[in-house]
């Protein structure tokens, strides 16, 4: 084989691992939206989640670009009133916090009369205005990563429990007066605390198991949350207060301790650190299909490296189709439903925020890497 046909082996052996690398790493490439601004400053009602979306194609990268700043006491919180510029570093975007002392004050300049005549100036799109704004973070409200009111319900109640929490947990044994099923207000007794001197407590009742719908592996059973009570008075049995209730409460429910105020969570959306395959195993309520900024449950937890924050993209399988030509059925690829963020985890299971969706969610569609 001569030398030249060598150098041109060579060269073909060098361009194959690219051709086949080049999706992937572009898909890992950090992307500009096109209509990015150059600065934003931050409302009141955003999420990081919304300002990772005016700035990025794929909000999950939000961590690569923001640059931290050092000298604030809680550098990766954001908020209202903060201006975030984008610039470029070494070919690559970043986007930082505006020192506040380097804000400059709106001007608005005093022109002369128009005789009725409209301002036709061109104005740009991309600019946004920028007014001097303080805040004190001990006062001010540092912004979610997604809407609060869609997860505040679920961060303080266990949800998933493992097979002996509920079954070993203190249990409602009868209302006052013997009532039997308890509402609002209404006071009751229970046992089977073994020391427990707690004072608020969650009340739930057993729910079904979930297996993973590939292995048949047992990850958890479901805790349907029920309400919450406050402890009146101590011993066995112990006098309690229903202080809120979702669905009605009756004998053997179970009682779990309360944190009583959970903390809303702060981090970034981001991708997992390895390759990741689950299933979507369960929905709130029980229903077969889900949108945007409904609550699932999915096949991957603690063990798999899930976080807070975790991005995943939930693909639909469409199934297998007949050949019109052939006769034969072959399996059609799976196609996108939507983007999902873990916002709790558990050993072996995740609830997940649906953030965006193509077309329903359904249960047992597929979880992976966004």
């Amino acid at each position: 084989m001569s030398s030249k046909t060598l150098r041109r082996l060579g060269q073909i052996l060098t361009i194959i691992p690219l051709l086949v690398l080049s999706p992937m790493l572009s898909a890992d490439t950090v992307q500009l939206k096109p209509d990015h601004p150059e600065r934003y400053t931050v409302v009141k009602g955003d999420t990081l989640w919304d300002i990772s979306k005016r700035f990025l194609k794929s909000p999950w990268h939000w961590p690569r670009v923001w640059k931290i700043n050092e000298q604030v006491k809680n550098p990766h919180l954001i908020y209202p009133g903060d201006v975030l510029v984008l610039t470029w570093v070494d070919g690559q975007p970043q986007i930082s916090l505006l020192p506040r002392d380097k804000v400059v004050p709106e001007v608005t300049p005093t022109l002369p009369p128009t005789d009725g005549v409209p301002d036709q100036r061109p104005t740009d799109p991309n600019t946004v205005r920028v007014s001097p704004r303080v805040h004190d973070e001990p006062l001010a409200s540092a912004i979610p990563t997604i809407p609060p009111n869609a997860i505040e319900p679920f961060l303080s109640q266990p949800l998933a429990v493992g097979r002996n929490e509920l079954s070993q947990a203190g249990y409602i044994t009868t209302g006052l007066d013997n009532r039997i099923a308890l509402g609002d207000q209404s006071e009751f007794y229970a046992r089977g605390f073994k020391g427990e001197s707690r004072e608020y407590y969650h009340i739930f009742r057993p729910g079904k198991p979930i297996y993973h719908p590939d292995s048949g592996e047992l990850l958890a059973y479901e805790a349907i949350y029920l309400g919450d009570a406050r402890r009146l008075e101590a011993g066995d049995p112990a006098k309690f207060v229903v202080t809120s209730v979702k669905q009605e409460i009756v004998p053997t429910d179970r009682l779990l301790v309360s944190e009583r105020k959970a903390s809303l969570p702060f981090y970034y959306p981001q991708a997992p650190k390895k390759e990741v395959n689950g299933r979507v195993v369960a929905a709130l309520n029980a229903v077969s299909e889900v949108g945007p900024f409904s609550v699932v449950a999915i096949s991957l937890g603690k063990r798999e490296g899930m976080e807070q924050g975790t991005v995943l993209r939930v693909m639909r399988s469409v199934g297998s189709h007949r050949d019109p030509v052939t006769g034969g059925r072959y399996k059609l690829p799976d196609e996108e439903s939507g983007l999902i963020m873990v916002f709790r985890v558990f050993d072996k299971i995740s609830y997940a925020l649906v953030m965006n969706s193509i077309r329903p969610v359904h249960i047992k569609d597929r979880v992976t890497n966004p």
